[in-house]
């Protein structure tokens, strides 16, 4: 079952349970389509009984954990309400971000007008984003944002709110899709081909989490690789898009 829709076990023990979700499939059933295929459900059919700690939009991918008892539950949903989790996520976002860190501290509220949707409010509640810049491009930069707080669509509201909306996000920001024609000169297509998009959901995946394993009081960090799509993309922006130097948070070196 696992197998079938991609799903990847990182680490699990009798308490806990790490995986690897893919892009599209949802972290929790659907409020209006009972039918579709969920992670909870998913882990359910193989573990019997699941908890879920905290979610992912079904349009991201990443690292999640789960717990297999309800007192590791208990203690997971407290690390999570301390704000003692830790949650990286690895975003493209459109334009170059000027600043190498960014504390992004903007209240947020849900659209009255659009449910689903958030809007950054004064009157709303605390949100706050620390955004850091990996790798910038000429049309995009990829920035690791530490999710304080976990509010909906916080990152992806947070980003548009500064001038830099996710590269691809069809609620907040300008494109539905990526295309390799937007940014290679002299782009052409065979006769009656039509271009496939590089990536066409959003540009954002839950990299890492750490927190305090709740039997064993040890200090975990799981992370989960680039998936085929946003790996795609930064190969394409890294050969199309490149600056004329660049700057790696983690290599630390710059080239000219």
């Amino acid at each position: 079952m696992l197998e079938k829709y991609n799903i990847k076990i990182i680490y699990e023990d009798t308490d806990i349970v790490v995986i690897s979700k893919p892009a599209g499939l949802l972290s929790i059933p659907d409020r209006y389509d009972r039918t579709a295929a969920n992670l909870r459900q998913i882990l359910q059919k193989k573990y019997s009984e699941i908890f879920v700690v905290h979610r992912l939009d079904r349009d991201t991918s990443g690292v999640m954990v789960f717990c297999k008892n309800a007192e590791t539950h208990r203690n997971m949903n407290q690390q999570f309400e301390d704000l003692k989790i830790k949650k990286l996520y690895h975003v493209i976002v459109s334009g170059q971000v000027p600043e190498d860190e960014i504390p992004i501290d903007i209240p947020l509220i849900a659209d009255p007008a659009k449910p689903g949707r958030m809007l950054p409010y004064a009157g709303g509640k605390e949100s706050l984003t620390v955004m850091t810049v990996i790798e910038r491009f000429r049309h995009a930069t990829l920035v690791e944002c530490n999710l304080v707080t976990g509010r909906h669509h916080q990152i992806r509201v947070h980003c548009a709110a500064i001038g830099f909306p996710l590269l691809v996000d069809e609620l907040y920001g300008r494109l539905t899709e990526f295309h390799l024609s937007s940014i290679k000169k002299k782009y052409n297509l065979k006769k009656n081909d039509t271009e496939k998009p590089i990536i066409a959901r959003v540009t954002m995946h839950a990299s890492s989490i750490e927190f305090t394993h709740p039997t064993s009081i040890e200090t975990m960090k799981f992370e989960s690789p680039y998936p085929k799509d946003f790996l795609a993309l930064l190969q394409v922006l890294r050969k199309y898009s490149t600056l004329s130097y660049s700057f790696n948070r983690f290599s630390g070196l710059e080239n000219g």
